[in-house]
Formats: C-alpha cells, structure tokens, sequence
C-alpha cells in the first residue's frame, strides 16, 4: 500500500471512529435509510475489516459493492470499492434514499464462515473541514475554509428545514382530509339513524291505529 493509500486509511479510521457499523457475510445485502432534502450533497466513508483481526486469513482483495437508490428507487450510484473507500452523491429528490452494501462475492476471502464489520459514517452537507486547513501556512487561508465550512451548513440547514415545512404541509393536509371524511361520515351515520327512528315510529303508530289501540 502506497503511501496515500495509508494516509487515506488513516483518515478513515479517524472519521469512522465515532460512526456505525454492522456486521457483512459473504453474498450478504445490508440497505440504510436516509431522509436526505432535495439539492443535498452527501458523503460516505466506510472501512471493511474482519472482527477478529487476529486469526482471520483472508486475501487482501476483499471489498464492498455500495449502492445508492433515491426515494423512487432509481439507482444514483453503484460503484465497487476495496476494503475502505468514500462515496458521493447528491439528492435529486427530497425523501427517503437506500444506501446498500454487499460484499464483493467473487473477491471475497475466506473467513471460515465468519462475518466482516462494515464501518460506516454519513454526512450530509459539507460537514467535514478541511485537513490541511489546519497546517495552511497562511491563517487566512484557514479561517476562509472554516466560513466555508459554516456557509455550506447553513444552506444544508436551510434546505432541511424547507424540506421539513413541506412533510408538515402534507401530513396537515391529509389530516384535514381524514378529518373533513370522519365529519361527513358521522353526519351520514347520524342522518341514516334519525331516518330509520322515524320509520319505525311511524310504522309502529300505523300498527297501533290500525289494532285501534289509539
């Protein structure tokens, strides 16, 4: 492994450290659900690692296959990746999106049965600031990545909230609808019930009269 490829690992490792994981067995398909707005930008760092790294024997040419579907069920991104990698796609539509991983069958190892852990992390907006804004030989430099940085969240924000506002408008408008049906249907209940009162009252008082009980 050259020496990008364990600098890329490494920062892997750091930005994965506090994210999720789940466990991956050969031909196996684990799928994620996001609520990702409209016009969002999104990352994925994910890291693929036997859980006992001590007496697995595996090849190093294991990887994951990532795929990405939006709330139609349209294929955004399908990519195979090694055994660590980044992926990035943005929303076309505001809903739920399926983020699925399989491990790559014909270049999987032999783990005796065992399984492997996918490490994951999700980041929606610009979230992350830059590295090597820290070690920017000008302070300018990095004060202008951290305003950046704070921009992109902001429009994420935004977006989210506008998102959130239109779910609220719908949700609200099929609670008037359910509710405008539950009045008429009470007002029919309540129409058929006087109806049918009446009828047997009049029924019952022509029966009386003609028994000329009354």
């Amino acid at each position: 492994m050259g020496l990008r490829g364990t600098g890329f690992l490494f920062q892997c490792y750091l930005m994965l450290a506090a994210a999720m994981y789940f466990d991956l067995g050969e031909l196996e398909e684990r799928c994620i659900i996001e609520e990702i707005p409209e016009d969002t930008l999104v990352k994925g760092y994910f890291l693929l690692e036997p859980w006992d790294k001590k007496s697995a024997t595996h090849s190093p040419h294991f990887g994951v296959t990532a795929t990405v579907k939006d709330p139609n069920y349209e294929v955004l991104l399908s990519k195979r990746y090694g055994k660590f990698g980044k992926f990035t796609f943005t929303a076309h539509a505001s809903g739920l999106h399926y983020l699925c991983f399989q491990t790559n069958s014909t270049r999987f190892a032999v783990f005796a049965g065992e399984k492997l852990k996918l490490h994951l992390d999700v980041q929606m907006g610009e979230h992350s600031v830059d590295p090597t804004a820290e070690r920017a030989k000008s302070n300018m430099e990095s004060l202008q990545n951290s305003l950046s940085h704070l921009a992109e969240q902001m429009v994420y924000i935004i977006r989210h909230q506008a998102y959130q506002r239109d779910k609220e408008e719908a949700f609200r408008q099929v609670s008037e609808d359910a509710n405008s049906k539950v009045l008429w249907w009470a007002v029919v209940q309540t129409s058929v019930l006087l109806s049918v009162g009446f009828w047997q009252m009049k029924r019952l008082k022509d029966f009386f009269v003609a028994k000329k009980l009354v």
